[in-house]
């Protein structure tokens, strides 16, 4: 196989199975989102809420897993989420779409960027900017130079830190200290965390859902990985990586109750991160640190590889006529640059991350209905459809400030199908008149 193909580089070089086929999705959708993103859940809704937040990409995995196998039938020579795109819309839909996809790509790389940045600082005796150079320069390494193939031979190894972490960690530290002791002492210091009969948790579960499938849905590194699995396994690697998924963020509350039992806590941010001085363990300590730099640097890869090959293929490309040569120069600088952008922001921005997740939730939920049209659409449609999820934006955002963060989402979801279902229903009225008058 010519591994200069430019081919090559997006998806490897051999189909995977279910074994590898869910290691490298666990891979891309372990992340530093969900290792931040998990004590601001539990702290704000309690036990329920690392409940819901394993059960949004549960559901999330399972449910794509059956569009996936769709896809995959339906459209056998793409490669990315562009490639259907720019199949099934005018090309104000396509630039619009690709654009938007450009932007969550961005944010995600960004929350992965400021992660790593939090994890370096506490264990790193070294100024921030240092540790964090050798960061990027590594991923750089990997997803610029390397491609897909070097993602993929890294991706197992991250695996195996991830869960080593999440398995051994609660285990030694249950054991050695007794279940019942934290139990006392998170009713003690933290009861609201154990109350179940709370309203507003149900509600962030099933908007997280909805956000959880979004993300999934539009997720460019998750749509090449469609085109690496073999065909007819794709819904049992989706399926399963759900329900492996799931144990995660469990795992990662299991682990921040171990935090906060013996007291209060000043930052809900670094929360996880504090684990590390309450293990007496170096080489637990060393597998917590591996499995958070596992987590971060390969979301991060997989994100940079995704956003720079639509960048090349999907964007560049559509001007430029490039051959191969040309296509993987594009894309060293592109990483490049990308690891260079992040690289300045990173140390001068820190968001919220939850606040963070649902402020780009709203664009995640405006974007499914248009998508899962373009997706089962038999034709080429107008550029109303993908621009129906602009219109949900601005909505949402119009009244974010009296619905809240999650009120946002759902507006933002129930505009876009609205806009779709309506621009359907003309559609059809219009199919029907055509009908009648070639019957006259």
């Amino acid at each position: 196989m010519d591994k200069k193909k430019y081919s090559i580089y997006i998806l490897g070089t051999f189909q995977l199975g279910i074994g590898f086929g869910i290691v490298t999705l666990l891979s891309r959708w372990v992340t530093g989102n969900t290792i931040l993103s998990s004590p601001e859940a539990l702290i704000k809704y309690g036990i329920l809420g690392g409940l819901g937040y394993s059960l949004m990409g549960a559901f999330a995995f399972i449910a794509f897993g059956f569009i996936a196998t769709y896809i995959r039938k339906r459209y056998p020579l793409h490669q990315t989420i562009g490639d259907l795109l720019k199949e099934k819309t005018t090309p104000v839909g396509y630039w619009y779409t690709i654009l938007l996809l450009l932007v969550t790509g961005m944010d995600s790389m960004f929350v992965q960027a400021t992660g790593a940045a939090i994890l370096f600082s506490l264990i790193f005796p070294v100024p921030l900017y240092i540790s964090l150079f050798f960061f990027f320069s590594f991923c750089f390494i990997i997803a610029g130079l390397g491609g897909m193939q070097r993602i993929q031979q890294f991706s197992g190894i991250s695996i195996g830190f991830i869960f080593a972490a999440v398995i051994f960690i609660p285990v030694y530290f249950y054991i050695q200290n007794g279940v019942y002791p934290v139990y006392e002492g998170v009713q003690l210091y933290h009861p609201y965390l154990l109350y179940w009969r709370n309203i507003d948790t149900f509600y962030f579960v099933i908007t997280g859902i909805i956000i959880g499938f979004g993300q999934v849905l539009i997720d460019r590194a998750t749509w090449q990985r469609v085109y690496m699995l073999k065909k007819n396994r794709i819904r049992s690697i989706f399926t399963l990586t759900g329900l492996i998924w799931a144990t995660i963020p469990l795992s990662l509350s299991s682990l921040l109750l171990v935090v906060v039992y013996s007291g209060s806590f000043h930052d809900v941010k670094i929360l996880l991160f504090q684990l590390i001085y309450k293990i007496n363990s170096s080489l637990l300590i060393a597998v917590f640190v591996l499995f958070c730099f596992s987590a971060i640097s390969s979301t991060l890869n997989a994100e940079l590889h995704a956003t720079t090959v639509l960048t090349v293929k999907n964007a560049i490309s559509e001007f430029i006529p490039l051959d191969n040569q040309h296509k993987f120069r594009l894309s060293y600088w592109i990483t490049g640059m990308q690891c260079l952008v992040l690289y300045l922001f990173v140390i001068i921005i820190s968001p919220t991350f939850i606040e963070l997740l649902f402020f780009f939730g709203s664009i995640y939920a405006a974007l499914i209905s248009p998508v899962l049209w373009m997706i089962f659409s038999r034709d080429r449609l107008s550029g109303f459809v993908p621009l129906t999820s602009a219109i949900a934006i601005l909505i949402s955002f119009l009244f974010s400030s009296s619905a809240g963060h999650l009120g946002t989402i759902w507006i933002s979801f129930i505009t876009s199908t609205f806009l779709c279902g309506c621009y359907m229903f003309l559609r059809f009225l219009s199919f029907l008149r055509k009908v009648q008058d070639s019957k006259l």
